[in-house]
């Protein structure tokens, strides 16, 4: 064996062994030295940002250990957390939990160096409604180390029975601002609330012609509850638009602001009202960036007043950044409006389609 051979075969070995041996300080303490969860406990609070309600399970733990979780997901979803490096101890049994978030939560050994948490829920959940940390001991504080699980209330399903298509169905658009409320300017004097009113009306074209009814919150340049009003007076005011009209969905179109010029792109936002709100966000927002072929800003959770309060599956769309020089340029012009109007159209005739095969049945609008 040649030494240049030799001295790559020896490293490798080094290497592996090294692998082998070098584990992380709290795998390698929890390994070698099991200790037992020491206590269980919950709480359910609402999210200031989100609005969401959340159930937070904490299990404090006599030293340092690593968690992991798993999804097993149904018409009603179970989580199960390992604790490695710690067994179940005197709290093995099952513990009653808040019965709307989660109905209960099985403690057990796997083996002596690791337990399981078997969290019970009444409702299906997503990868995404649920985070699992740790969180380090506190002596100032006298706290333990511990395993933290939130996990966040499940949208219900909505007595909402879709059908495909967009023929029959109710929708009602919100242009952004109006009136007294330009909202925002760009560098070459655009107004957000002109150029929304734009698209809005090229989709209530589009729709009509498919067969749908729609309610405008307005129809040119106006305040919708009065000028000069307040915030909630003007939001609530768009809001009953939708309510009273009984739409099975409620579509606000916006475009976006901010002091660095060069940040643009398409964002649509959904407050999780039901299972529908995100479906109906996802679809608008893949339909819009397809067409605009603008940087992809996401789906985001928020917790918007029109979205809140409106009773049917409700999405803002970002259209686009008025700051941004070329997008200012892109949403005055007609030729831009009318792909951007077509393809929020597409969207909500997708939506229907996949809202169908959830829930099945007659058109909302018809209940």
């Amino acid at each position: 064996m040649s030494n240049s051979r030799y001295i790559s075969v020896l490293l490798f070995l080094i290497l592996f062994t090294l692998q082998i041996v070098w584990a992380s300080p709290i795998e390698a303490a929890s390994q070698a030295n099991p200790v037992e969860l020491a206590g269980i406990r919950f709480a359910v609070h609402t999210d200031a940002i989100t609005g969401d309600n959340k159930l937070r399970l904490v299990v404090d733990v006599a030293g340092p250990v690593q968690a992991t979780a798993s999804l097993d997901s149904g018409p009603a979803s179970r989580l199960t957390v390992d604790i490695k490096g710690a067994s179940a101890g005197k709290i093995a049994g099952t513990l009653a939990l808040d019965g709307n978030i989660a109905g209960d939560v099985n403690i057990s050994s796997v083996d002596p160096s690791t337990s399981r948490l078997i969290i019970n829920l009444p409702l299906r959940i997503e990868e995404s409604d649920y985070k699992i940390f740790t969180l380090p001991n506190d002596p100032t504080a006298n706290k333990p180390f511990r395993v933290v699980v939130d996990i966040i209330k499940p949208p219900p399903l909505p007595a909402f029975h879709y059908t495909p298509g967009l023929s029959g169905k109710i929708i009602a658009i919100d242009p952004g601002h109006g009136g007294t409320d330009p909202g925002a300017i760009g560098p070459g004097g655009s107004q957000e609330k002109t150029v929304t009113l734009a698209v809005a009306l090229k989709v209530k074209e589009l729709l009509e012609k498919a067969g749908a009814t729609v309610y405008m919150t307005r129809m040119d340049d106006r305040d919708v509850y009065a000028p000069n009003d307040g915030a909630t007076e003007e939001l609530n005011a768009r809001v009953v638009v939708g309510n009273q009209n009984n739409a099975d969905i409620f579509l606000d179109i916006h475009a976006n602001a901010f002091q660095n010029p060069n940040v643009g792109g398409t964002a649509t936002y959904y407050y999780r009202k039901s299972l529908y709100d995100k479906l109906l966000a996802q679809n608008l927002q893949n339909s819009v960036v397809n067409v605009d072929g603008l940087n992809n800003r996401g789906v985001n959770q928020a917790n918007f007043y029109v979205l809140k309060y409106t009773r049917m599956p409700a999405a803002l769309v970002e259209l686009a950044f008025i700051s941004n020089p070329d997008e200012e340029k892109l949403l005055n012009s007609p030729e831009f409006q009318q792909k951007i109007a077509q393809g929020l159209v597409d969207a909500l005739d997708s939506f229907f389609t996949q809202a169908a095969k959830i829930g099945g049945g007659a058109s909302a609008s018809s209940n």
